[in-house]
């Protein structure tokens, strides 16, 4: 009975969201805005929280095959290919980006390059997609402006399977100050994109699984 006063008490709830804001500022500036994060020696440019965040979805739903649009240094790709070497099995990752900044490689990981949303760079990955029996996970990390977010939606969200993700970063772009000559960004996209596509649903709980997110909204389930 306690604890339900606490989290319904509105003056709390407005101290944790001041509390959780100046955290995530704090956050951003001592990271360098994520710049200086790594996995295994590699950059992997993400809030440390989400990566928890992804590492749990991904031991959930074992995904066969992740789409990841927006490659930057590599080491998304790379924190996901040895993850599934700990898991073990067949689960691959093929990941695009409109130019190379990284000498990654590893065996998991398919590479290509050019813009996510090209006839022909998304043919080839739904054709990878097409040839997969088991769960797709998508992930949205390119260009974050809203036109090219709901171009990728339109194209990549189809791909995900039921129960798995279509999971759209940098929403925090809309939401944080600091990054407003990015706007608009994501979360535009993922509205109109939700108001049209009720096969899928954000997942509020995997969104606020550690309070403070860079990516607000992001978490779409496909449910049917």
């Amino acid at each position: 009975m306690k604890e339900h006063w606490l989290m319904s008490n509105p003056l709390l709830r407005v101290v944790r969201k001041v509390a959780a804001r100046i955290y995530y500022d704090t956050l951003l500036r001592q990271t360098n805005s994520f710049g200086d994060v790594t996995w295994l020696g590699k950059p992997v440019w993400q809030n440390v929280q989400d990566l928890w965040s992804l590492q749990e979805a991904i031991s959930e739903i074992k995904p066969s095959l992740i789409i990841e649009c927006g490659t930057n240094r590599g080491g998304s790709s790379y924190f996901f290919a040895t993850l599934f070497d700990l898991m073990g099995g067949e689960g691959k990752i093929v990941t695009v980006d409109v130019e190379k900044l990284h000498d990654m490689n590893h065996p998991r990981v398919t590479y290509l390059l050019g813009s996510s949303t090209s006839p022909a760079i998304y043919e080839q990955i739904k054709a990878m997609a097409e040839a997969t029996t088991g769960p797709i996970l998508v992930m949205l990390d390119s260009d974050h402006s809203e036109a090219h977010v709901a171009g990728e939606l339109a194209l990549y969200a189809p791909l995900t399977s039921v129960g798995s993700y279509c999971f759209v970063q940098d929403g925090s772009i809309d939401t944080e100050f600091i990054y407003r000559r990015g706007r608009p960004g994501p979360l535009p996209a993922i509205q109109k994109f939700l108001s049209g596509h009720p096969e899928f649903a954000v997942d509020q709980a995997r969104c606020e699984r550690f309070v403070v997110t860079h990516h607000p909204m992001g978490w779409l389930k496909r449910v049917r």
